[in-house]
Formats: C-alpha cells, sequence, structure tokens
C-alpha cells in the first residue's frame, strides 16, 4: 500500500478519468516509465563514461585499430591486382 496526499490522490483520479483507466493503471504505468527512464540514463553514463574514459580511434590493449584497418586495405588492394594481373586483366 502507497500512502499519498489527497491533493496527489485527486490528481491521479483526474489522470484516471482522461486516460479511461484505473487509478492503479495510472500508478503503475508511471513506475513503469521512472524505471525505464532510470535504466536507460544509468546504461547511457555507462555508455558515456567507457567513451570518456577510452575515446574512438584510441590505442587500447588491441592495439592501434585505424593502422591496422589502413594495413588491411592496402595488403588486399595489392593481393588483388596481382590476381587481375595473374588473369590478364588490365586496367
Amino acid at each position: 500500500m502507497i500512502q499519498l496526499s489527497d491533493d496527489l490522490v485527486a490528481e491521479l483520479d483526474q489522470e484516471a478519468k482522461l486516460r479511461g483507466c484505473s487509478r492503479s493503471a495510472v500508478v503503475r504505468q508511471a513506475v513503469r516509465e521512472h524505471l525505464t527512464a532510470s535504466t536507460t540514463k544509468g546504461r547511457l553514463a555507462q555508455y558515456i563514461d567507457g567513451y570518456r574514459a577510452l575515446p574512438q580511434g584510441a590505442v587500447d590493449g588491441w592495439g592501434d585499430v585505424q593502422d591496422d584497418l589502413a594495413r588491411t586495405r592496402r595488403s588486399t588492394a595489392r593481393r588483388l591486382d596481382a590476381e587481375e594481373e595473374a588473369a590478364g586483366m588490365q586496367w
């Protein structure tokens, strides 16, 4: 059981009437929305903290991702050029 002031109960009853549902349904929905927003806000804060701790593109324990990507692109381009040349394709 939740204790509410008379004013709050009156506002709650008005909202329930507008929505065409019970007072309990309004309270359940409000609690659900609050918990969802609270959880989302917490997850977003963790996500932001992670990027602040290690910004995107920064070198980490996995190495320099941007450098690895560039090296892979160059290697792939050279390999494809060699395959095309071997197949007699010239541009």
